[in-house]
C-alpha cells in the first residue's frame, strides 16, 4: 500500500515563502502534505491554527486543512478548472 503523503517541517523561523514553494512542490506530487510543527515554534495550539490559516491563505481556495495536535494535513479538494 502506497502513501501519498509529503512530510514537511515548521520551525522557529515559521512560515517562509521557502516553505511555501516546497509545500506548492509537494503538490505536484503528492495529493497529501503533513506538517509537523517543532517544539520551538511553541507548543500552542492556537498558534497551531493560525499557522495553519497563514498557509491556506496563501496557497488558495482549493485547499482546505485539518490540524491535530501539533500537525497540519494539508489536502487540495479540486482541480483548477481549465
Amino acid at each position: 500500500m502506497k502513501v501519498n503523503q509529503a512530510v514537511l517541517q515548521i520551525g522557529k523561523k515559521g512560515v517562509t515563502s521557502g516553505l511555501m514553494k516546497n509545500i506548492e512542490n509537494c503538490f505536484k506530487t503528492h495529493k497529501d502534505v503533513k506538517v509537523c510543527l517543532l517544539k520551538n515554534v511553541g507548543h500552542d495550539k492556537k498558534k497551531a491554527r493560525e499557522i495553519a490559516e497563514e498557509i491556506i491563505e496563501t496557497l488558495g481556495k482549493k485547499y482546505t486543512y485539518r490540524v491535530l495536535g501539533f500537525t497540519i494535513f494539508l489536502k487540495k479538494w479540486r482541480k483548477e478548472k481549465r
